[in-house]
Formats: structure tokens, C-alpha cells, sequence
């Protein structure tokens, strides 16, 4: 990247001497995903006070730092709608994971009882990181370990200490030993770290479906939903399966808890009826669709179909990392092959013209949906002015994205992260030239390490 700045100062340098100062980011090829602005050419994007202050050709420069970034795609940030971020030590542990039973008995009821707050600070930092480089800038971190209050507290730090916008959503632990003292315990987090509502910090509360898997205690109902409610939070829904979990949808309308304000995770294997009450209530929809797919989830089916076909246009999520890819670029091209191939599939021998998503749509759901699904649509997910910053300078003439032809065909199918050359969250520089900024590697790589061998160490010898 080039700059116009005071003489002799690297633009990273006048970036971060100058938090506040507006800045010009020319040149690019910039895909929104605001349906009334779409894809720009060639264009200009203002940065101020956080915000993105406008979007358009030949932007009138002012005082702004002016930075070059001919050459490259400005999209918007990716959304991860779901992700149990804690587990980060523990990647690709169990890559073959065979279905969800072992997936719960090796690693929430063995493992997940070791881990000290100091291991959760270190694993949700390391996701959060993770998370920037790879180009998401808002990650919901359902965090279903919080074995004490000083659990909590160090899962949220590791992401206010990131600069990652990030919605802590927050659940007890499945098994084992705990202080009993959630959910009562939100009102405390609620008051410490989620004061503002102009922040980068959102609270809700995690749930699951059914009873199941944890016992009723952790099962979504009345009780439940009164927390949410008295507290004025949104709720998400884990292990969203099968006939057990429609006939729980179905239950949560007739109570008239289900709503905007609750999003369901996986919803694969669900009935017609419930994917009916879903859209009537205007409930969101997070799909994992690597973890549905290869973990083997209820009928191991992205239900992408079925949502759309109930005109809910879901979000994405990563999911858990002790088995899957961490970045967004795989749930895009994942949920675009699977779905296309199973159209084609479907009609494959007869006259039929199958009904196929592109890669505009997978982008959508990566971004705006994603947004909207974890109630920040009004924050980010789109590059619309008024909206934060939260931004992605994406190079198109890398070795594997030249010759730059169709601007979102190049980010889904082309892009990996080492084509990011910046990550922006609220107009803040995280990651500048490739690199993601204020990390010291050589101390996390220990730390990371040390938590992995200590916690693997305390599970085995219980």
C-alpha cells in the first residue's frame, strides 16, 4: 500500500499515532454488500470516527490520510456466528471425529473440566486472533465452560485484549464440577464489561435445544428466555437436531419465545412445520456447514435449502476447531459445493432446472446475514456509510487471484488469508501488511503450548 501522509511517515505509523484521524482508502475494487451500492469498480472508501463515512468515485481527500490500495478488493469483514473459541489448544486433536457423541465425551465431558481461567483466556485469544488474520472481524464466542465466574471474566478479556468486535455469549459447562452460578452470573457481566451500547463487546446468553445432550437445565424454555428477556440480550441455540428439536421449536412459538432475537444453530434434520414457525417468528439461523457435513450432524446436511426455501437467508460459523478449518473461506466454499451438488444431484435424469446458490450468496451469508443473524445487521456486515468500519483489504493481483475478473468470485473461490494485506475493526488497524498486529508469537506459541500440555495433562489424570 502507498500513502499521502506527513512527510517521511509510514502510514501504519501515522495510523496508529492517529487512532481518530479520517482516512482515504482509494483505488480499489470494493464489493459492499449493500444492496443499493454493489460493486464498485473502482472507487473510494472514507473512514471516520470509526465509521465509514462514505463510499463512492473520487472522494474529495480533505485532511485525510490517503492510502493507495489499487490493485485490491475492499469487502466488508467476515461474521462468524458461531464458534467455541476456548478450544482453540486443542486444533485438529481429533480430525476424524466420528460423530457428535465422541465429539462431547472426549472433549466437553474429558477435557473441557481441566481447563483453569487462565487456559480460557489463552484458547479465546488465540481463536480471536485466528479469527483477524483469517479476515473475520465479529465472532461470536459461545463459551460453554464457564466454570466460574473467573472463567467468564478471562474469556471476555482475551477479547477486549484482541480488538476483535465479538459477542460473548455465554453457557455453564456440559460436565463436571462448577460454582453453580450461572446464569445469575450475566447481570454481573453484563454490568462490568456490556455498560455501553456503542462498544465492541455484545452479551447473550447460550443455550441448548433439547435436554438430550445436558439435561434440562441447559434446555431453551420459559425459564430461560425470562433471563434473556429481563436482561435485555439475545439468545443463541445450540445443537439445534432433528425431530426432537422441531418439536421444541414448535413448543418455543406456541410460548411465544421464539423471535428475532433467537438464533438456532446447525437446524439440520428439522420438519417442514418447524422451519414454518422459524420464518413466522423471524427467527435467525446460524449454519456450520463443515461441522454438519463432516462431523456427520443429525443427517450431516447444511440446511440450506430448507432455510431459504422458508425465506430465512442464514449466517455462518466455524463451529469447533478441535476437528475443523478455522476460517470462513472454507464454510463459503464448502456450503457452495455441497449445496450445487446436491441441486444438480437432485434433478440429475429428468428435465428439471436445479435451484442453485452462487458465490454472491455464500458471500452474503458470510457478511450481512451473519450480521443480522447475531442482531449487529445495523453495526456491520455491509460497507454502507453510518455503519463501523470493519473492513478487509484483500490483494487481487497475488499469484492466486490475478487476473482480477469477477471481484466476488475472486474473494470465495480465490482468496485464502494470506491474500489479506489489512484487517480494519472500527476504523482501528489489526492487521497491516500481512501481519497481524501487537502479537508476540514467540510468547503466545509458549503459552498456547503450555495451556494444551497442562490441560491435556490434568484431563488424563482424572
Amino acid at each position: 500500500m502507498n500513502a499521502v501522509t506527513t512527510p517521511a511517515t509510514p502510514p501504519l505509523e501515522h495510523l496508529r499515532r492517529h487512532p481518530g484521524r479520517r482516512v482515504l482508502l482509494t483505488g480499489a475494487t470494493i464489493v459492499t454488500m449493500d444492496p443499493g451500492l454493489g460493486v464498485l469498480p473502482r472507487a473510494d472508501l472514507l473512514i471516520e470516527g470509526g465509521r465509514i463515512a462514505a463510499v463512492a468515485p473520487d472522494l474529495p481527500i480533505g485532511d485525510a490520510l490517503v492510502i493507495d490500495v489499487t490493485g485490491s478488493i475492499l469487502a466488508p469483514g467476515f461474521v462468524d456466528t458461531h464458534r467455541h473459541a476456548w478450544e482453540a489448544q486443542l486444533r485438529r486433536s481429533m480430525p476424524d471425529v466420528n460423530d457428535l457423541g465422541e465429539y462431547v465425551m472426549t472433549t466437553l465431558a474429558g477435557i473441557a473440566p481441566a481447563y483453569q481461567p487462565h487456559d480460557m483466556y489463552i484458547g479465546t485469544k488465540l481463536a480471536a486472533l485466528t479469527a483477524i488474520d483469517s479476515g473475520i472481524t465479529t465472532m461470536l464466542d459461545f463459551s460453554h465452560n464457564s466454570r466460574t465466574a473467573a472463567h467468564s471474566d478471562s474469556a471476555i478479556q482475551a477479547l477486549l485484549d484482541t480488538g476483535i468486535r465479538a459477542v460473548h455469549a455465554s453457557m455453564r459447562p456440559h460436565f463436571g464440577d462448577w460454582d453453580g452460578q450461572w446464569p445469575a452470573d450475566l447481570t454481573r457481566l453484563k454490568n462490568t464489561y456490556f455498560a455501553s451500547g456503542d462498544q465492541l463487546l455484545t452479551l447473550r446468553l447460550a443455550v441448548l435445544a433439547t435436554e438430550e445432550i445436558a439435561g434440562p437445565d441447559l434446555a431453551y424454555g420459559p425459564r430461560l428466555a425470562r433471563v434473556a428477556r429481563d436482561l435485555g440480550i439475545g439468545v443463541s441455540i445450540d445443537a439445534v437436531f432433528g425431530v426432537p428439536s422441531s418439536d421444541a421449536i414448535l413448543g418455543w412459538a406456541k410460548e411465544g419465545i421464539l423471535g428475532p432475537d433467537v438464533t438456532l444453530i446447525h437446524c439440520t434434520g428439522l420438519t417442514g412445520p418447524a422451519w414454518r414457525a422459524m420464518a413466522d417468528a423471524g427467527a435467525a439461523v446460524s449454519l456450520a456447514p463443515t461441522s454438519d457435513a463432516q462431523i456427520g450432524l443429525e443427517n450431516a446436511v447444511p440446511a440450506i435449502d430448507e432455510a431459504l426455501t422458508a425465506g430465512i437467508r442464514p449466517g455462518l460459523s466455524i463451529d469447533v476447531e478441535v476437528a475443523l478449518a478455522s476460517d470462513m473461506f472454507t464454510q463459503m466454499r464448502a456450503l457452495h459445493a455441497i449445496q450445487r451438488m446436491r441441486a444438480v444431484n437432485a434433478a440429475y435424469g429428468t428435465m428439471d432446472t436445479p435451484a442453485r446458490i452462487g458465490v454472491h450468496d455464500v458471500l452474503d451469508f458470510a457478511t450481512l446475514q451473519g450480521a443480522n443473524s447475531i442482531g449487529l445487521g445495523g453495526v456491520t456486515g455491509s460497507l454502507t456509510p453510518g455503519k463501523q468500519a470493519d473492513l478487509l483489504v484483500v490483494h487481487a493481483e497475488d499469484l492466486n487471484n490475478m487476473p482480477l475478473n469477477d471481484p466476488i468470485g475472486t474473494l470465495v473461490l480465490g482468496s485464502d488469508p494470506r491474500n489479506i494485506d489489512a484487517v480494519f475493526i472500527a476504523g482501528q488497524v489489526r492487521k497491516w501488511a500481512g501481519t497481524v498486529l501487537d502479537v508476540d508469537l514467540p510468547t503466545l506459541r509458549q503459552d498456547v503450548s503450555d495451556s494444551r500440555d497442562r490441560v491435556l495433562k490434568a484431563a488424563h489424570r482424572s
